[in-house]
């Protein structure tokens, strides 16, 4: 096998695996309303219960990005998955709010432990120059992973099955798609590969290698904290949409009307379509300038939110169109932030700038589901959460557009490596 072909093994293994995560964290909204209504909870209360999953998540990246730079992901991908789909499963037996909370909150750092060694094997296997199509295909694994995860939810809906079931059928495929990775994956090419493709890694400013030097050197970066903190706000965003659309949707008498279930799944699929499209076109039309790119889709997402909340309710191809370009836009820039993590930081902090972007980008998603479930409930009104979402999405374009740069050696335009 030609190291190109083991190039695309490793990356597609890498997406088939996640293709499946989100059936573990993305099925919570589309039990919210039957949940809510058997345990008496409020939209408030279901708010903190996802801050919590979020939370544990965040947590988990902060440690997990870390220890990819140092474990093998052929383990800790794997690890994660069965631990989530155990507390899944016990999710479904339980009854209690806080039990729920105290499992959810425990599934989000299970679900932690795969996105970071992931971006760590694709780093690996890819070179710069085409970080952005290889990151832009993983980022689409995960936006079709939420594909699949709303039409798992819309079928078993539709089947009248009962808000339990929604934690334990969708998750069967995320098991056989962990026996796969662990089987299949390889960490990184052997010297002989490297050797073979003419690209050997470069040893870009490199730094002490204890976790404590690599968090160092990570935060002492101020152009990556600028971007982490534009990526909590894109998060923010995503994750309103994610969590509240299902929610919004399913208030509409779905079950007299069962085409707003579907009109739904075009967000997701926006999502995937934006990831590929944004991760292609900063290589070639961006010329490898993320910030612009990311920018671009902050401020139409902005547009769009705007659309969605004055456009009728009534009108499904509208609603349809406005769902799948929200996600396109909100979900699309996600393909560029990754590679920021390589551009702008040593080879051996890879994993820990991965995890610590998503960190950053899962503690304001969390922060964000209180607040969307109290503004619900304070206006009465599932639509009141898009002009919200409108002004987190300024909020991330403006904190991306202060990041300095400069040009490459190449003569590429790209951000300051390192404390610059």
């Amino acid at each position: 096998m030609s190291f190109r072909n083991k190039q695309w093994k490793m990356l597609l293994v890498t997406m088939l695996c996640y293709l499946f995560f989100y059936t573990g964290r993305h099925n919570f909204g589309w039990a919210v309303k039957d949940m809510a209504s058997s345990l008496g909870m409020s939209y408030t209360a279901i708010g903190w219960i996802s801050f919590s999953m979020l939370i544990g998540y965040s947590i988990g990246q902060l440690i997990n990005g870390n220890l990819a730079d140092k474990i093998s992901a052929r383990v800790m991908v794997p690890t994660g998955a069965f631990l989530s789909i155990a507390a899944n499963v016990a999710i479904s037996f339980s009854s209690t709010p806080i039990l729920i909370m105290l499992l959810w909150a425990m599934n989000g750092y299970f679900q932690s432990m795969a996105w970071a060694p992931g971006g760590k094997v694709i780093s690996n296997w890819w070179h710069k120059d085409e970080h952005g199509k290889a990151f832009g295909f993983y980022t689409m694994a995960a936006g079709l992973s939420s594909v699949v995860t709303y039409l798992f939810s819309i079928i078993l809906l539709q089947m009248h099955l009962e808000w339990r079931m929604l934690f334990r059928l969708p998750l069967i495929p995320l098991a056989f798609a962990a026996v796969i990775f662990l089987i299949f994956i390889r960490d990184k090419p052997t010297h002989a590969e490297s050797v073979e493709a003419k690209k050997l890694p470069e040893p870009v400013n490199a730094t002490g290698d204890s976790w404590l030097d690599r968090y160092k050197t990570v935060i002492g970066n101020p152009n990556f904290i600028k971007a982490s903190l534009s990526f909590g706000f894109e998060s923010m965003a995503r994750y309103g949409l994610i969590f509240w659309v299902p929610v919004h949707y399913l208030g509409k008498g779905w079950k007299e009307n069962p085409q707003y279930l579907w009109v739904t799944l075009l967000l997701p699929i926006g999502m995937a379509a934006g990831a590929i499209s944004f991760g292609t076109l900063s290589d070639s039309v961006f010329k490898g300038n993320r910030i612009t790119s990311i920018r671009m889709g902050m401020v139409i997402s902005a547009i769009l939110s705007i659309l969605i909340y004055i456009s009728p309710s009534s009108n499904l191809l509208l609603g349809g169109a406005l769902m799948f370009l929200a996600g396109f836009f909100v979900y699309g820039p996600q393909a560029n932030f990754w590679p920021l993590s390589p551009q702008m930081l040593p080879k051996n902090t890879i994993g820990t700038g991965i995890g610590f972007m998503n960190m950053t980008g899962y503690l304001f998603a969390a922060l964000g589901e209180p607040l969307f479930g109290f503004v619900i409930d304070s206006t009465g009104a599932t639509g009141s959460i898009f002009m919200v979402i409108s002004f987190i999405c300024l909020l991330s374009a403006i904190f991306i557009s202060t990041i300095r740069t400069g040009r490459s050696a190449d003569g590429k335009q790209s951000p300051s490596i390192l404390n610059s």
